[in-house]
């Protein structure tokens, strides 16, 4: 259902083909800056102007070569803030990887990273309220991304296919760093002590992972696990949600391959 109207759209539509900027036509129609995104971007798919990945471009059905560091840092990326989306107007179905915008160099990073994974696709960039979905359209998105399905990640089963867990075990740090930039933090956590009858404060940073799904915990703790970092379960009441790693060898590992986001 179209909440402001057929004319109001089509007015949108005839001043973005006049040359005006997304932000401008809002402002002048007191639209917000994604709806009038939208209907551009709707409207493009109409005509035949968005990008389409060629049939034969996939490493999964003809052999393609596969940077799978990239593919593995991506796929943490799409676990945590990824998804598949197929619009009826669209050749073609995409994946849309949200990224926030206080972090400007994960961003380019992840548009980056597409680009390695997908090497003859062209990325872009959909402005939400405080994000961007970094986006590429492929009609070969779920060969490589065999998890996408109905519903929310979490209510649903989620597991690597052989071939992807290869992949993850041969670059499990870059499958973790896409995991803590999509839904992990590292913060400065501090408490306080006794010494010689003087309470002092104390700072220690520490990494916390937070995402619903009980098989995306597992494979983020799992890898962890695997290349030696120590963690633990901290439960939000009754929800065990969050993965904790505060010990500090385990911290310095993850500085050393993971480090803050930026």
């Amino acid at each position: 259902m179209n909440a402001y109207g057929t004319e109001v759209r089509h007015k949108a539509l005839s001043l973005l083909h006049s040359g005006a900027r997304n932000a401008d036509v809002a402002r002048r129609l007191g639209l917000p800056a994604s709806t009038v995104g939208v209907w551009l971007h709707r409207d493009r798919a109409r005509r035949g102007e968005l990008p389409v990945a060629r049939s034969h471009e996939c490493p999964r059905c003809d052999g393609r070569a596969l940077d799978t560091k990239a593919y593995s840092y991506l796929l943490g990326w799409y676990l945590g803030d990824g998804y598949i989306s197929q619009h009826p107007e669209h050749r073609a179905p995409s994946l849309r990887i949200t990224c926030d915008d206080s972090w400007p160099g994960l961003m380019a990073e992840c548009e980056r990273t597409i680009r390695a994974v997908f090497p003859d696709g062209s990325t872009c960039r959909a402005r939400k309220i405080g994000c961007h979905d970094i986006k590429i359209y492929s009609t070969h998105l779920p060969c490589l991304f065999p998890q996408h399905g109905p519903g929310k990640k979490h209510e649903r089963t989620i597991a690597l296919a052989p071939w992807q867990q290869e992949i993850v075990d041969a670059h499990p740090w870059a499958f973790i760093r896409g995991l803590i930039h999509s839904d992990g933090c590292r913060i400065i956590n501090w408490t306080t002590r006794l010494v010689a009858g003087e309470r002092k404060r104390y700072e220690y940073p520490r990494y916390f992972f937070t995402n619903k799904s009980d098989d995306i915990r597992k494979l983020f703790s799992d890898t962890l696990t695997k290349v030696g970092v120590e963690w633990t379960t901290l439960a939000r009441g009754s929800d065990p949600f969050n993965i904790s790693i505060a010990r500090k060898a385990s911290v310095a590992l993850m500085d050393a391959h993971v480090g803050e986001k930026y």
